[in-house]
């Protein structure tokens, strides 16, 4: 049965730590971390969470948008576990979106992102997947591939001007 395990706030080491690649996706230790990471997600009504914010340094990450409280247009797509995760490519078309952060509460930034990315990872199952993300599914991806990199989302804000509070952003995505 999956737990619900606590999430690293900005300021905890972690987050700015190397992380190692995940060696078998097949150990039950990843099998279950991933179960947690999905629980511990959809109680803090995520769209993603990467390893390091569970205080796992490892290069894990999940890609899961739907819409909810937090992210009210989100697309829903499929929970999906990706290990190892690589950027291949980046289109030089780029967009600024408001970002917000499980560790990083109460705090939305405007965020340039690449509107396209060619991806690579390895399923939960241990296969290799490659393929081009756009949009939304397209920012999720990096915003946590930052986290494997010891980045968060205020690393890329331009100003500090592009910075609200969570509830000032709710205000203006429901208007």
């Amino acid at each position: 049965m999956p737990i619900l395990r606590q999430i690293a706030q900005l300021g905890q080491p972690v987050l700015r730590q190397e992380t190692a690649c995940v060696g078998n996706p097949a150990d039950p230790l990843i099998q279950t971390l991933i179960d947690d990471m999905l629980a511990t997600m959809a109680e803090a009504n995520g769209v993603g969470i990467a390893a390091p914010q569970v205080f796992e340094p490892l290069r894990l990450f999940i890609v899961a948008s739907r819409p909810n409280p937090r992210y009210p247009q989100a697309p829903a797509m499929a929970p999906t576990a990706m290990l190892n995760p690589e950027i291949l490519w980046r289109s030089d078309e780029t967009e600024q979106g408001w970002e917000g952060c499980l560790s990083v509460p109460g705090i939305r930034g405007l965020v340039p992102r690449s509107l396209r990315i060619g991806v690579r990872y390895l399923s939960r199952g241990g296969g290799v997947c490659e393929e081009e993300l756009s949009g939304f599914i397209a920012r999720v991806f990096q915003h946590e591939h930052d986290h494997i990199s010891g980045m968060v989302f205020l690393d890329r804000v331009a100003s500090n001007r592009d910075l609200i509070s969570e509830r000032e952003y709710l205000r203006l995505v429901s208007a």
